[in-house]
């Protein structure tokens, strides 16, 4: 093996065995197991939060695979309808050529030239990521099958009546054209300014005052309300005002929908262009007047005077004319959240227009039902009540987009705009009996993204086609996906699937936490701190991370505040960690936290561990090769054998690190299982196993270090399947070194079976080494205390009188001179007087490192007592800050957090001390 682990060298070389030896398909006989990878964009690259999530789900792909199960990682990118058209767009405008320009058709043939040259990007870097998908069964939400199961699922769902168009007031953008969602509308605190009109009454002197933020549109109002119980206005309820700045006259109306400590406790009412104020104009009959185009343009119905003014001028204009009529009493500052479109980043507009709509109580009742039931089930339990709370308040579904990429609605008209739906033209003209003569157009319209992702889990499987796949793989197995997709995505596949197969998607959906930067800051473009795992993977120098960050940003003038910072975090740049360290960290942080802080630093120990891996192996390959051994004995004739302490400790070690990890995958937490493997592999294989078998190897017998030699390539190669999961090349690259040597016929690690725990009667071995290790660790801590070099032989004494121990040590006492630096070790009945020293509880016993003179005991005491006094500052200290309520609620949650640590950690260390010194003078007491 070569010195060093060359993480670039080895991911690409395997990671194509793999693919080209077809590892990666279902296979055997097993019990079928199955995950549907949360479809990327197409427009997309892989950032942090796809590299966390698909590390997990490629940890559970592979450790199921190597528990026999037939498994299937169904991969697939989704079309992202409005993402897609504005890359195309885009490129269009940078050749000078516009959308409406090319036409339908020949903008559609360029979004799937785009798509070819482009689309790979992310599953390249999948790849890069050692995502075990099944690359052959690849989908994409418009290929040609998956478009079939779209259009049967809709025209399904109109038959049933769950389908209908009318015409609703919806939030529109205007920069695109089109309808959103409620899910994809963003609301941020902003400034604004709030405006106070006087609005005169008809017939008699006086006026009513609303305030309001946007005065463009007091044009479209339909009354002015007050709530029903404020004393104020009551006189005022019946009476007439002028809508300024029009010849229209509106009522004064109660409405308990009106806030009284609002403004002035007066509203105006404009059922076009507020939700709330639809409903209020449902209830009182009110005219809805819509002022803008699609563009936001003042339209028809504004006074000749704005007609063609865009929204924001239009205000700016009216503003100017109330100031002019006397109008306008004042403005002030004022903080509000208006609804931005999530892709274009413009306010929205609550818009009137004919838009598709699903009917959504009875999925939703049926959707609560199945998780109620215990069909499907949340890990963790808490959000259901999330998942529960949003379907039980859920508004009908508009589905439709104003779109041209995406999925056409399969609806047509004739002259009379009667609607027909169907599978396609000729079934609508066979079922309704229209002749070719009639014209049909079809409609415009394509279905919302999310609409065909919810049906991601069957149409990935030839759904309606009851193909192999389907009658195997569904039910999926589970979904691994963010908190922040349970209403997009989760509830919407729940509801879809049982619909259309009467079963839900899956049985399990585990919810992980979302990815922030070191500090819980959310990653952004804006803020200068995402992360590109790439970066993290392969390295990248400072300048180039700094171009990088400052690259293309919405707002220029962050740009020397984000080098800045970026200079400070990374002065060196990032180092090149490889994948599997980078896997290995998020099964780490992948607790069951909402959020979960990623820090570089984490990246290098676990860069280290893969080291530790390597090193280990190089060492026990190269004892091999010092004593000859060739092959390894076979399995069963190596567990017949008589083995030392050391070595039947090992193996108790290993097989609670099996049930540990077992455990800890069986619950989805990811970061036990890596805390487990990281234990055992680090501190008791490598730390512990290998130092403690060094001195036996030296002195042992032929046949007692064949054994030995054994131990540790089974240990190591069951060591290396249960980290597979999680670091899937290195464990590949070692455990082809030791295919040769113990005779394993697979062609790969992904084909060997995760290991399980044999438990053996040797509860004897695992006490003698676990008190070994107490006495070698306590005695090297007493070195370390007393200042002495490595040199130095040390002459301790074990006071004890368990038969036990004494033997014990007589049984290991060339081990332990060996590990613990010893000249000799005594042992000392606990009826003769303690030698004063340096002692450590062990076992039944005290291992003591006497003092050579009275000033060595002084000097000790001394620098305890000072550490002891400095603890204490820092106590009182922490303390305080810690009672500070605006340190605690103001500070950042890790500052907070790491100054509990401290406190805690200063308070243990007072306790040590306080505990040394009883144990020096029985007299001694800390004032």
């Amino acid at each position: 093996m070569d010195k060093k682990f060359d993480a670039q060298t080895i991911e690409k070389k395997w990671y194509s065995f793999w693919e080209d030896e077809g590892l990666f398909k279902p296979s055997g006989n097993g019990t079928p197991y199955c995950i549907t990878i949360p479809p990327p964009n197409v427009t997309g690259t892989l950032h942090m939060g796809h590299a966390f999530q698909n590390t997990l789900i490629d940890t559970l792909i592979r450790y199921q695979r190597m528990r026999g199960k037939r498994v299937l990682w169904q991969v697939g990118t989704d079309h992202a309808g409005i993402a897609t058209q504005m890359v195309v767009e885009r490129n269009l405008a940078a050749e000078g050529k516009e959308r409406r320009q090319l036409g339908r058709d020949q903008f559609i043939q360029a979004v799937w030239d785009w798509k070819k040259e482009s689309s790979g990007t992310i599953t390249h870097q999948l790849r890069r990521l050692g995502a075990s998908v099944d690359w052959k069964r690849e989908r994409f939400t418009m290929d040609e099958g998956f478009s079939r199961a779209v259009t049967e699922v809709f025209v399904r769902l109109y038959e049933q009546g769950a389908i209908y168009r009318t015409k609703r007031l919806i939030n529109w953008d205007p920069q695109l054209g089109t309808a959103v969602s409620d899910l994809e509308v963003r609301a941020e605190e902003e400034d604004a300014l709030l405006y106070y009109v006087r609005y005169p009454f008809v017939g008699e002197d006086g006026y009513m005052t609303i305030a309001t933020t946007r005065p463009e549109t007091i044009l479209a109002d339909g009354a002015v309300a007050v709530h029903p119980n404020d004393a104020r206005y009551k006189h005022c309820l019946g009476k007439k005002v002028h809508v300024p700045q029009t010849d229209r006259i509106i009522p004064v109306i109660s409405d308990a929908y009106v806030k009284s400590e609002f403004g002035t406790g007066c509203v105006k009412i404009t059922p076009a262009h507020d939700f709330n104020d639809y409903e209020v104009g449902k209830r009182h009959q009110m005219e809805v007047i819509n002022l803008f185009t699609p563009e936001a343009v003042m339209n028809e119905n504004a006074p000749k005077a704005y007609q063609g003014m865009d929204r924001y001028a239009a205000r700016a204009a009216m503003i100017k004319d109330l100031k002019e009529a006397g109008l306008l009493v004042k403005e002030e500052k004022h903080k509000h959240s208006p609804p931005r479109g999530d892709r274009s980043g413009v306010v929205l507009e609550p818009y009137q227009t004919d838009q598709w709509f699903i009917r959504m109580e009875q999925l939703a009742k049926d959707a609560i039902a199945a998780v109620k039931e215990d069909r499907t089930r949340f890990v963790p339990r808490q959000w259901e009540k999330t998942y529960f709370n949003w379907l039980a308040e859920i508004q009908d579904w508009c589905i439709s987009r104003q779109l041209w990429w995406g999925h056409r609605i399969p609806a047509w008209y004739d002259p009379q705009d009667r609607i027909y739906v169907g599978r396609d033209e000729a079934e609508v003209r066979t079922k309704h009996k229209i002749t070719d003569d009639v014209p049909l157009r079809r409609d415009e319209d394509v279905l919302d993204t999310w609409f065909s992702s919810a049906l991601w889990t069957f149409a990935t499987m030839d759904w309606p086609e009851e193909s192999a796949e389907q009658q195997q793989f569904n039910p999926t197995s589970v979904l691994v996906t963010g908190f922040d997709i349970i209403f997009f995505w989760v509830a919407r596949m729940m509801m879809m699937t049982l619909a259309m197969k009467q079963e839900v998607p899956f049985k399990e959906v585990y919810i992980h936490g979302l990815v922030r930067d070191a500090e819980g800051q959310k990653m952004s473009k804006s803020k200068g701190n995402i992360l590109d795992p790439l970066d993290i993977i392969d390295g990248i120098d400072m300048e180039a991370l700094v171009t990088k960050r400052t690259s293309n940003l919405m707002q220029p003038q962050q740009a020397a505040a984000i080098e800045k910072a970026t200079r400070r975090q990374f002065p060196h740049g990032i180092a090149a960690h490889g994948t599997d360290a980078l896997r290995f960290t998020f099964c780490a942080l992948a607790s069951n936290g909402r959020d979960l802080n990623f820090d570089t630093a984490r990246c290098i120990g676990y860069r280290n561990f893969c080291n530790k891996l390597w090193n280990a192996t190089r060492y026990v390959l190269g004892e091999c090769a010092k004593e000859g051994l060739t092959h390894c004995l076979p399995l069963k004739e190596y567990e017949q054998q008589k083995r030392n302490h050391i070595d039947e400790w090992i193996n108790r070690s290993l097989a609670n690190a099996i049930t540990q990890t077992n455990e800890a995958f069986a619950k989805y937490r990811f970061d036990l299982a890596a805390q487990h493997l990281y234990q055992f592999a680090w501190h008791e294989y490598c730390d512990w196993y290998i130092e403690l078998s060094k001195p036996l190897l030296a002195s042992a017998n032929t046949n007692a270090r064949r054994i030995i030699l054994n131990t540790m390539l089974y240990t190591l190669e069951a060591l290396l399947r249960l980290c597979h999961p999680c670091i899937p090349f290195i464990t590949e690259e070692i455990w082809q070194q030791l295919r040769p040597i113990m005779h394993l016929s697979e062609r790969s690690i992904m084909q060997r079976p995760y290991p399980q725990a044999v438990r053996a009667d040797n509860r004897d071995a695992v006490a003698h080494v676990e008190w070994l290790q107490n006495l070698i660790s306590g005695g090297r801590i007493m070195r370390n205390a007393a200042g002495l070099p490595p040199k130095v032989r040390i002459k301790p004494i074990l006071i004890t009188d368990a038969t036990n121990e004494q033997g014990w040590l007589e049984d290991s006492r060339r081990l332990i001179h060996h590990l613990l630096g010893c000249a000799e070790i005594k042992v000392q009945s606990t009826d003769r007087p303690k030698p004063m020293g340096r002692s450590r509880i062990v076992g039944q016993g005290t291992l003591v490192l006497p003092f050579t003179n009275a000033d060595e005991c002084q000097a000790e005491i001394k620098r305890l007592r000072d550490e002891y006094d400095a603890l204490k500052k820092a106590e009182s200290m922490l303390r305080k800050k810690l009672a500070n309520a605006d340190f605690v609620t103001k500070a950042p949650a890790p500052v907070v957090a790491e100054t509990r640590q401290r406190l805690q950690q200063g308070l243990d260390a007072v306790t040590r001390i306080e505990q040394n010194l009883k144990e020096f003078d029985e007299d001694a007491r800390v004032s």
